[in-house]
């Protein structure tokens, strides 16, 4: 393990697996966990990508904790004001991988994590070598007609369509949003098994936990950035080769939306989609040799 003692590297639980010596690092994987979600979520494909079997790849990965995470116990790390939309996330992320000294990284972002590291890799492509997402969305909501909605770019605005389906109606969002303000660990125990596979009980057992530790506020305050933000308009702004990777009955992004990024990302230079024939948002959890099946063919293209 590589140690760095520095105060974000401390703040985010970031640490470094694998090869230990620079000189010897081919390639460093960036594990970024979603919602409610924390870096232990990763561990199955952690094993598969720094085991004994895979040591000739010469891989590092690098696993961190969000400031919104239940694995973050300084509860002044979460700063409302501070992160209030996705810039806040970038900021750190970008900081985080110049703190570490790494430079185009094989991105892996699940859910939330995915957009974050589409806005880094515009902000600071030198960072990125490829974005590997994980049941990505750039909106979570289906558009109404004749509905405008503000995105990234302040002064910039983006028609909505009705091509789009991003999963959820409006009076869905809506509903969310007031069970988690009236009643958090009731909605985080009937969340967390819709989004992940009924079959395999321990995992849904494991993502429950990591999200019922949330605090109440911040749980609130992230499912508002997560389902009130479009950033729809950016997508064509990235420039980084991208795997967009998504289950087939997965209730948080439809097969759909994987499509519809790959035909926005018009300036990437490879956009491939990847459909794994399952249920649920968390693949990583519960169809791991298969995700990690598809992430070894994307390492080797990188």
């Amino acid at each position: 393990m590589v140690v760095c003692d520095t105060i974000l590297k401390e703040r985010m639980n970031a640490r470094l697996l694998g090869c230990g010596g620079e000189d010897v690092v081919q390639t460093t994987v960036v594990l970024a966990h979603g919602f409610g979600a924390n870096q232990s979520l990763w561990e199955k494909l952690v094993a598969h990508l720094v085991g004994d079997d895979h040591d000739e790849r010469k891989l590092s990965v690098m696993l961190f904790d969000w400031s919104f995470s239940s694995a973050i116990k300084d509860p002044d790390v979460f700063d409302p004001l501070k992160y209030s939309s996705f810039d806040a996330f970038v900021e750190d992320l970008v900081a985080l991988l110049d703190e570490m000294k790494l430079s185009s990284v094989v991105f892996v972002g699940h859910s939330i994590s995915a957009m974050i590291g589409c806005l880094a890799s515009i902000k600071r492509p030198d960072l990125f070598k490829k974005l590997f997402l994980i049941g990505v969305s750039p909106r979570m909501s289906k558009p109404t007609r004749n509905h405008f909605r503000l995105v990234s770019k302040p002064g910039q605005t983006y028609l909505n369509s009705e091509d789009y389906n991003g999963g959820f109606e409006m009076e869905q969002i809506e509903q969310i949003l007031t069970a988690i303000e009236t009643n958090f660990q009731a909605w985080a125990s009937a969340f967390a098994p819709s989004v992940l596979d009924s079959k395999d009980p321990s995992s849904v057992d494991k993502f429950k936990e990591s999200l019922s530790e949330l605090r109440p506020e911040v749980a609130l305050k992230m499912a508002k950035i997560i389902f009130c933000t479009d950033l729809r308009g950016t997508l064509e702004e990235v420039r980084v080769p991208c795997t967009i990777v998504q289950t087939t009955n997965d209730l948080v992004a439809p097969t759909s939306v994987a499509y519809y990024m790959q035909k926005k990302m018009t300036n990437a230079p490879s956009v491939n989609v990847e459909i794994i024939e399952a249920d649920g948002h968390f693949p990583h959890l519960t169809n791991t040799n298969t995700l990690a099946e598809i992430l070894d063919r994307a390492l080797v293209e990188a």
